[in-house]
């Protein structure tokens, strides 16, 4: 008996131990700017399977081996903050209206919906619910997070979850430094950058010299534009990149929806030609599995 109990917190406090370890490992994958593999995010969970922003989905993101997640947070009528894309539960759940207009009472009975809009018996989490549940076992990217982060921060602090967190937004160097400057040093900041706009080099350039961000988001809508293959040059060594892949105008047509009938020229010409790190993506089982194939995920 006394085996049985000392194999069991043998193995209870193995599984901690590769939780806690999983994390600083992806974290210091990015921080060290390493481009030896690639990191795959599930855009709002696993979808696919689960309701989106659901911890069900969260959870199977976790089990299949991806590295982070994307998640989107809205407040509620008596602040209380939540995972939902939408400002209103018309789509995702059973109920209607605005996130901000109802509180979190109404919102417990209700159930989300999913891809196909059919109830399930999945409901609405709150955020802290979502942090304890990823807590050492994924990084978090939240969409939307901004408009409330020191309430989203405090959150944060509270779960012992500041070091999962990644925030991106497309606003320009003065605003990420007047808005965020005191969390920089803690929460991992990705800009999102354009390439289709005039001024992009000089944007990339300036965020560089100001915030030295692990990692860019790009994104450009044609293959005819040259500059997304300049950039892997431009930040060798600097910052790591992120492309999306959920539809054509994201990455210049090299999608999702390529991939699943030739990987190669989707994601692998995201990787291969410019230099994508980080991919973003709507399938991150079919990503995964084209990734352990080249050798590129554990």
């Amino acid at each position: 008996m006394q085996k049985i109990i000392l194999s069991f917190i043998i193995t209870l406090l193995s599984t901690q131990f590769y939780a806690q370890n999983r994390v600083s490992q992806i974290r210091e994958q990015l921080m060290s700017r390493s481009t030896n593999s690639v990191l795959v995010v599930a855009h709002r969970g696993d979808w696919r399977n689960f309701p989106e922003n659901s911890l069900e989905g969260i959870e199977n993101a976790i089990k299949m081996g991806v590295d982070i997640v994307e998640l989107d947070v809205q407040r509620t009528q008596d602040g209380v903050l939540i995972l939902m894309h939408d400002e209103t539960l018309n789509r995702t759940t059973t109920g209607k209206g605005k996130v901000s207009e109802v509180t979190m009472d109404y919102i417990s009975n209700l159930y989300l919906r999913n891809g196909c809009a059919i109830r399930t018996k999945h409901k609405v989490p709150t955020l802290e619910e979502a942090l304890l549940l990823t807590k050492g076992k994924i990084m978090i990217n939240l969409d939307k997070a901004d408009r409330y982060f020191d309430e989203v921060y405090a959150l944060l602090k509270k779960t012992g979850t500041v070091n999962q967190v990644i925030m991106k937004g497309g606003k320009s160097v003065e605003q990420v430094k007047g808005q965020y400057e005191k969390y920089l040093c803690e929460i991992i900041y990705m800009p999102i950058v354009s390439l289709d706009k005039l001024n992009a080099e000089q944007q990339i350039e300036q965020f560089c010299k100001d915030i030295n961000p692990v990692a860019f988001e790009l994104l450009f809508i044609k293959d005819n534009n040259e500059l997304p293959k300049k950039i892997p040059a431009m930040l060798k060594g600097k910052s790591l990149i992120w492309y999306n892949t959920l539809w054509d105008t994201m990455a210049g047509g090299h999608d999702d929806d390529l991939s699943l009938s030739n990987p190669d020229a989707g994601y692998g010409y995201l990787i291969d030609k410019l230099g994508a790190r980080i991919i973003q993506t709507d399938r991150p089982a079919y990503l995964l599995q084209y990734l352990r194939k080249r050798k590129l995920h554990k």
